[in-house]
């Protein structure tokens, strides 16, 4: 590399505001240089001592812990600074820049790296629009990182609101569906109990209409019987063989009335026998129960006693009042079942209508999630070459962290090293004067 007059170097160095002669380069003084090089540090890197000191302090507590002290504040921050400016000139071309450059510069070693950072600068303000375009892209890379470090953390949070969102929509959809195989389970026990009831109201029906039939049979008896009584009350003034004769066929007759009636009384008690045999039914059917009961001890207190027979029918008309009565019950529940039937079917309809909806909303939601899926993939890739490039230069740090430690120790020890042989100067000067 080309280097550069003593003249030309002094005006540039006088240039960035450093009083700077080719006297001083010829011979240097450590304190003058020492700042030269701070200015250059400054401008070039924009490091300072109060840049630097903070880090030399973590680095100097963490190595000598308790004994920080021991290092003087200024000769770790010039350690510090000796560093950077090391990294600075391995940029410029200059790999063997050392610390006795510093405490003991030479006219050859400084026109060397003088040279070295002046052509630096001159071809860094050569190619400024390059420089310039790389920070930028530097700068919108990094932001285009933040934005979607941050997005990738909104897309998170969306994708755990809709998992939770998930959760609550299964909840509601398991719910919906118990409550429709409870309702189709009641619907059933409903059916079932309809065709129960419908069948032993045939049953009652059929019953009744027997008991009709033999009541109908009992009044038409009776009546014959009043009109063979009026028919027998002109034989009563006839003769006694006459009358004899008459008695004799009326005892037939009773007779044969009383072998009925005693076929009657077995009936009714096979009757009363059956129907205790349906066991618990509801209200109203034990009720129509219990008035065909009464209904047939009315006709066999008729056939008893002939003054009880319209006392008999009032009883009936009753009963056949309770009886329209029940009829009218059932066509109520009926009407009830009916719209129960009605409100189910649409129970059903909602209950799908809204399956599918939420089947819809699940598919819909699986697609999100599976395109959050490859977007969190993709990112997470990003982020994992990201890990990587960071532990690349944390460990590229440590390597840093380790050589500045050397570092440390090597000047240290140059400059208890050259402490001791200003103070052997000192006490040769002190005995030469």
């Amino acid at each position: 590399m080309l280097l550069q007059s003593d003249k030309e170097i002094a005006g540039c160095i006088s240039d960035i505001g450093v009083p700077f002669t080719p006297a001083n380069l010829q011979k240097p003084n450590p304190q003058h240089i020492q700042l030269i090089f701070e200015w250059l540090a400054e401008l070039l890197m924009n490091a300072t001592r109060e840049t630097i000191d903070p880090a030399m302090r973590a680095a100097a507590e963490e190595v000598c812990g308790d004994f920080m002290e021991a290092v003087p504040v200024d000769t770790r921050n010039l350690m510090g600074f000796f560093m950077s400016l090391r990294k600075l000139l391995i940029e410029c071309g200059v790999h063997d820049f050392s610390f006795s450059d510093l405490v003991r510069p030479t006219h050859p070693r400084l026109v060397k790296i003088f040279s070295y950072v002046i052509n630096f600068v001159r071809f860094r303000e050569s190619q400024t629009a390059v420089i310039d375009e790389n920070f930028n892209k530097s700068e919108s890379t990094k932001e285009r990182t933040e934005a979607l470090y941050a997005e990738n953390q909104d897309m998170e949070q969306r994708l755990e609101n809709m998992k939770r969102n998930r959760q609550a929509m299964e909840l509601q959809v398991k719910e919906k569906m118990k409550r429709n195989e409870e309702v189709k389970a009641k619907l059933i026990e409903l059916n079932q109990s309809q065709k129960g009831t419908a069948e032993q109201y045939e049953r009652l029906r059929a019953e009744r209409t027997k008991k009709q039939k033999l009541r109908d049979e009992r009044n038409e008896k009776l009546v014959k019987s009043r009109q063979e009584c009026e028919k027998l009350k002109p034989y009563v003034l006839q003769s006694p063989s006459t009358l004899q004769s008459t008695l004799s066929e009326l005892s037939d007759s009773l007779a044969r009335d009383k072998g009925k009636i005693d076929m009657l009384e077995r009936r009714t008690r096979a009757l009363q026998t059956s129907s205790d045999s349906f066991g618990v039914v509801t209200n109203d059917v034990q009720g129509c129960v219990k008035v065909l009961e009464d209904i047939s001890a009315e006709v066999q207190k008729e056939e008893e006693e002939d003054s009880r027979a319209s006392k008999n029918r009032e009883a009936l008309a009753e009963r056949g009042n309770n009886v329209r009565e029940v009829e009218q019950q059932e066509k109520l529940l009926a009407r009830q079942l009916a719209r129960w039937e009605e409100r189910t079917e649409d129970l059903r309809k909602k209950s799908k209508e809204k399956q599918r909806a939420a089947q819809d909303r699940m598919d819909e939601l699986r697609a999100i999630q599976k395109q959050l899926r490859e977007e969190r993939a993709d990112k997470g890739r990003e982020m994992e070459r990201r890990r990587v490039r960071i532990e690349q230069t944390e460990k590229k740090m440590a390597d840093l962290k380790e050589n500045i430690e050397n570092e440390v120790h090597s000047a240290h020890e140059e400059y208890l090293k050259l402490e001791s042989h200003i103070k052997l100067y000192i006490t040769e000067m002190e005995q030469c004067i």
